[in-house]
């Protein structure tokens, strides 16, 4: 249980500046915990609680007894990890100070905004964000030594089985394994006439029409076309490298040149600039629109691979390799990955895209489909063929059917419990004093105080 929230808080929100925000409310800060030679302030606390509420997290009534008790077992670790000589590279550090600023800024709307809201300038929050960055990158590091290189065999996880009551086994949905082979839509002339709508659109703005309007009428992002194409406030770091490199040199009202990326076809307008990875942009996406004669062609192309594995020339996986466009799948012989879990390749209904679903429910196990016409994650069009490789129907959760879920299960309960106890025997050998505003806590580990 003091996993998760240890997860969700520590490691990937709070920022643990001490921005003054309890000298701000004209109290004094003081040390409100101490575990061995580290001290816990009140300020901690309430920087981690304002980081928490920037970022959406509701705070309850318990919340400043669940921030205090994850920088406790902060504290554990990174005592353990100075013993252990654990250590954190600069480039990590570096690498990290601008991440976690580039965030903020983009939740608050700019470096002035940034700058505002803790009330010191960016280079001193640079500068101070360095050691807590340091710290938690080692309590990171503290806690996967301690969780890694714990084995489960398959006896094991067969005994974690068993001890899970039968009206308590998971009901699993029906899964589908699939292979692929993707084909994608000869692009010349849709990518032609998509730079020449552009060029046309572009024109139009630059001889005095609104960039904000044309974006509501053309632009095929749904997200920011009905804001007049504003994408807000944020950084670089958040677009595609070309779409990026094209922005960052552009001055407010200046608009691009065509910008290609895996999304489709741009032009963008500058609107406010703090810095060159900081900045508003409005932008007009459109994307290539393929003819009935390019459809009929990569039809074509996949009828003829098609018959090549119904007819025993070669089997659907080499065909995957040799013919596949897609080079996520091709290697793979075209065997799909399950981009919610990596590593898997099951599909659930709602995990696979709507195209490919409505082509599937029908197909039986070995079957191959008719070419059809999908879009990628990224809305772009591509034509397949797919196999339906393996058909699991609901169930009750099995070993043999799903052996690597019940093993991963195993393993995390073990790793947690080892964990756990390692942070048992960690309380009870270190000094850990409690302020006694905070001894009414109910921890969820109870080892806190003593």
């Amino acid at each position: 249980m003091i996993r998760k929230f240890f997860s969700t808080i520590i490691l990937s929100c709070i920022f643990v500046w001490n921005t003054g925000v309890a000298q701000d409310k004209g109290l004094i800060d003081k040390v409100v915990a101490v575990v061995g030679s580290e001290m816990i302030l009140y300020s901690d606390i309430e920087s981690g609680i304002a980081q928490m509420r920037m970022q959406g997290v509701v705070s309850d009534k318990d919340i400043h007894c669940k921030v205090l008790e994850n920088l406790l077992l902060q504290k554990l670790l990174l005592a353990q990890a100075r013993i252990d000589s654990l250590s954190a590279s600069n480039e990590d550090i570096d690498r990290e100070v601008d991440r976690r600023l580039q965030r903020n800024m983009s939740i608050l709307g700019g470096e002035k905004a940034t700058e505002e809201y803790f009330g010191k300038p960016i280079f001193q929050l640079k500068r101070e964000l360095r050691e807590p960055i340091r710290e938690s990158i080692l309590t990171q590091k503290m806690e996967m030594k301690l969780r890694q290189d714990i084995p489960i065999t398959p006896s094991e996880v067969e005994k974690a089985f068993k001890k899970i009551p039968a009206d308590s086994l998971p009901i699993m949905p029906t899964q589908y394994v699939l292979r692929q082979v993707v084909v994608h839509p000869p692009a010349n002339n849709a990518k032609f006439d998509v730079r020449e709508k552009l060029l046309e659109l572009r024109e139009r703005i630059i001889k005095g029409e609104k960039f904000s309007t044309l974006a509501i009428m053309y632009s095929e992002d749904p997200g920011s076309a009905r804001r007049g194409g504003e994408l807000g406030m944020t950084t670089a770091q958040q677009y595609a490298k070309a779409f990026a490199d094209a922005a960052s040199v552009l001055k407010p009202e200046q608009v691009s040149s065509i910008v290609e990326t895996e999304f489709g076809f741009h032009i963008i307008q500058m609107i406010q600039k703090e810095s060159n990875d900081m900045w508003n942009v409005r932008h007009i996406l459109i994307k290539p629109k393929y003819t009935t004669e390019d459809r009929s062609v990569a039809f074509k192309q996949l009828d003829s691979v098609s018959n090549l594995v119904k007819n025993g020339n070669i089997t659907f996986e080499q065909a995957a390799r040799q013919f596949s466009q897609d080079t996520k799948t091709k290697a793979n012989g075209g065997l799909m990955v399950n981009e919610y879990n990596l590593s898997s390749s099951r599909f659930e209904k709602d995990q696979l895209l709507p195209a490919d679903y409505a082509v599937l429910k029908d197909m039986k196990e070995g079957d191959i489909s008719i070419p059809f016409e999908t879009r990628d994650r990224l809305g772009n069009t591509e034509y397949k063929i797919i196999q339906l490789v393996r058909l699991i129907p609901s169930h009750t959760a099995n070993l043999e059917d799903d052996y690597f879920e019940i093993q991963q299960l195993a393993k995390q309960q073990r790793q947690q419990a080892a964990f756990e106890q390692w942070i048992k025997q960690k309380q009870a050998a270190a000094f850990i004093r409690i302020d006694k505003e905070y001894q009414h806590c109910s921890f969820e580990s109870d080892g806190w105080i003593k």
